[in-house]
């Protein structure tokens, strides 16, 4: 049976009793490379060492530190094995000796190397996965939850993201009403101006009707006027479009672009707290197994396992710190925007209002048209209609019959001497009433001349009668028909 190569450096050889261990490269390659790297002025090239004797038979390179030589050179990363440091070995030596070593050169040191060459998703384990899992759920909770619940938080310091998400929260929320609001008024004033319209159609085509010069006119620029309004009204909301326009692409499209970014860059995050705990987890493991003085196998061959999730760890943090960058220039851009923007957008919000406005107060403060004398003559509003007219007068032979009518229920009410005596009563009070009246409302036409009141008392029955102009038979010259007039044709 064949076995892979790496299965046969992990396979340890017994010479005696001393085991001896080969290098488990976990079917990784590595490339051997050279670098100069000048020191800064504190002496230094930004590296931390792990690895060495007398645990470790390599040395590796644990982390690069930002804004130091070594990043500014770029070719060293996280999990590169030292080999020599100005043509001196350091097989068999230790970190500190080697640091040693480093700090012992003029201006710029000459490194050795073995460059790992390391598949990223290789190194991205279920347990990794687990504990991004376990840092997205602990985020949102509350320290004494976590605590409650025995989560540890990987938490970041100064991360201003936090309270720059909440801002952005409320600007939308902002905007989002702000826009709302403003296709509301726009709704409103669209309609207001179809009826302005409506009104100037219909006062033109009573100026086209009407037969009357002056009125034909007021008419005619009365409905200019409104349509002069409409004519305003549909300027402002040509004004107002862009402005909406402009809100809705910041709400629409830059915010959920950034919420975007943000998603990623949280990721990115997650899964960059995940490695720095696996790191930290393994770095326990070390502590606890050398404290025993008890050998790791991983680290007695080579230590790859833990150099992966160091170089996983930098690829992590490297886009890490890139969608962080990103994010906060678009916050930037965001926060600039709103702050210069909103206030432009709301003046010429209420500017294109206040110019609407003005034009009206304008169109309607002219010459007054209004009131219009007219001509209320028959011939003056006969317009050609094919609707039959219904005349409104009754004919002479229907009124003699309606009061024939009329005289008929009289005497049906007259049988009964209760009825008679209690209607003449009534009678009496309403002709005393009428003499008490003001003649002057009641006959205008005789205001001024003198009238003689009758003494119906010292007047017998005959001459009572003939006073009332009253007959056998009524006609259309007697001014009233009463019960009284009706008793000598009972008779």
């Amino acid at each position: 049976m064949a076995f892979p190569y790496y299965y046969y450096q992990s396979v340890p050889l017994y010479t005696g009793y001393i085991p001896i261990r080969y290098e488990d490269k976990m079917g990784m390659t590595v490339t051997s490379g050279s670098v100069t790297i000048r020191k800064d002025e504190n002496n230094l090239i930004g590296i931390s060492i792990g690895g060495g004797a007398p645990h470790c038979p390599c040395l590796y390179i644990v982390q690069i530190f930002d804004n130091t030589a070594a990043s500014r050179e770029g070719t060293l990363q996280s999990g590169d094995e030292l080999v020599s440091v100005n043509g001196q070995s350091v097989k068999g030596k230790t970190k500190v000796e080697v640091a040693k070593m480093i700090q012992a050169t003029k201006e710029e040191v000459v490194i050795n190397y073995n460059k790992l060459h390391a598949d990223p998703q290789q190194g991205k384990s279920l347990d990794i996965v687990l504990k991004k899992m376990k840092h997205r759920l602990v985020e949102n909770m509350s320290s004494s939850t976590a605590d409650a619940l025995g989560l540890s938080r990987a938490i970041l310091c100064n991360d201003t993201l936090v309270k720059k998400m909440q801002e952005l929260q409320y600007t939308e929320l902002m905007y989002r009403g702000l826009v709302e609001h403003c296709k509301r008024v726009l709704h409103a004033h669209l309609e207001l101006i179809q009826t302005m319209k409506a009104m100037g159609d219909v006062f033109a085509s009573l100026a086209v009707r009407e037969p009357q010069p002056r009125a034909s006119e007021a008419f005619r620029l009365f409905g200019e006027r409104h349509r002069a309004m409409e004519k305003a009204g549909h300027e402002m909301i040509k004004k107002v479009k862009p402005v909406l326009s402009d809100m809705g692409t910041y709400l629409h499209k830059a915010i959920p672009d950034t919420r975007l970014t943000v998603k990623k860059y949280a990721d990115a995050k997650f899964e960059y707290l995940a490695y720095c705990l696996k790191v930290k987890e393994m770095d326990d493991e070390e502590c606890s197994y050398a404290a025993l003085q008890e050998p790791i196998y991983r680290v007695e061959t080579g230590n790859y396992e833990y150099r992966l999730i160091l170089r996983c760890r930098q690829l992590a943090r490297t886009r890490f710190a890139k969608l962080r960058a990103d994010v906060l220039v678009k916050m930037e851009l965001l926060d600039s925007k709103h702050v210069q923007q909103l206030g432009g957008q709301l003046v010429r919000i209420v500017k294109s209002l206040s110019d609407m406005h003005n034009q009206h107060l304008e169109a309607l403060s002219g010459q007054p048209l209004f009131p219009v004398e007219v001509d209320l003559s028959n011939s003056a509003f006969q317009y050609k209609s094919t609707t039959p007219v219904v005349p409104d007068f009754v004919e002479d032979d229907d009124a003699d019959v309606e009061l024939a009518k009329e005289i008929n229920e009289d005497q049906n009410l007259l049988f009964d001497d209760d009825l008679i005596i209690g209607h003449n009563q009534n009678i009496t009070e309403n002709e005393d009433n009428s003499n008490k009246a003001d003649p002057n409302l009641l006959l205008p036409d005789l205001a001024g001349n003198s009238v003689v009141e009758l003494n119906y008392d010292e007047m017998d029955n005959l001459t009572l009668l003939s006073s009332l102009c009253l007959t056998d038979k009524p006609t259309k010259c007697d001014p009233l028909v009463t019960q009284e007039n009706l008793l000598p044709s009972l008779e």
